[in-house]
């Protein structure tokens, strides 16, 4: 009888728990679509009213990314840095700077002491491998990752992908082109702590566009973008 009692009480121990960690799954997968909805509005505005303020924004050289903080209710809080995409895998994320848990578990973060988003050289950003930067398992050479700053589109294309120890902190180094390197947990399907860092590095084209749509001006030249 005792030994009943005691099995069923550890089936009920486990299914509290079982229903707590869903629960939790759950309220952090919500947090991080609302972060994302409710970022992204406030970036598109904040594009918008920087298109609004000039015809025609500096070339990509002189050109740097804003950094404000918000006012009102949010005061005090970083506006996000811009937003990545990767059409070809889906993916579409916001960048915040940081790569602190909290950070990473609503955006995809930008690394401290790296150039930021739209500056020149090796511009790194990272992000888990289980929410934001799961798609980056079917990324390949060739793709286009295109970042949207305050200061135009800038596009780059994939040059090569590789698997790293967590200490080999070289593919941060500083680097005389401009690039951008994407670091993430390896192997994708790893439960617990991932062993390895999956990296993703892709050069700058040359065209950089101001704004957003499709009839954006490309910085240099003057021209109209092609997409």
């Amino acid at each position: 009888m005792r030994t009943q009692s005691f099995l069923h009480g550890i089936r009920s121990l486990f299914f509290i728990i079982g229903v707590m960690a869903l629960a939790y799954c759950g309220y952090v997968l919500v947090d991080a679509k609302l972060y994302q909805s409710d970022e992204t509005r406030r970036f598109q505005e904040e594009l918008k009213g920087s298109q609004s303020s000039a015809n025609l924004l500096p070339p990509v050289e002189e050109a740097k990314p804003a950094r404000t903080e918000s006012v009102g209710p949010t005061a005090g809080r970083l506006s996000p840095l811009g937003r990545i995409e990767i059409r070809t895998i889906g993916l579409s994320a916001m960048i915040m700077e940081g790569i602190d848990p909290r950070t990473l578990r609503r955006a995809v973060g930008h690394i401290p002491g790296t150039p930021l988003p739209g500056q020149a050289g090796n511009v790194a950003l990272a992000g888990h491998r289980d929410t934001f930067f799961r798609a980056l398992r079917n990324v390949r050479e060739g793709d286009e990752i295109t970042l949207q700053v305050l200061s135009g589109l800038y596009r780059y294309r994939v040059d090569s992908t590789t698997v790293v120890d967590p200490e080999d902190t070289r593919v941060l180094n500083k680097s005389n082109g401009d690039i951008l390197t994407l670091v993430t947990c390896y192997p994708f399907s790893y439960l617990g702590p991932a062993p390895k860092r999956f990296i993703v590095r892709a050069h700058k084209l040359g065209e950089t566009v101001t704004g957003s749509g499709r009839d954006d001006v490309v910085a240099r030249g003057g021209s109209r973008a092609t997409q």
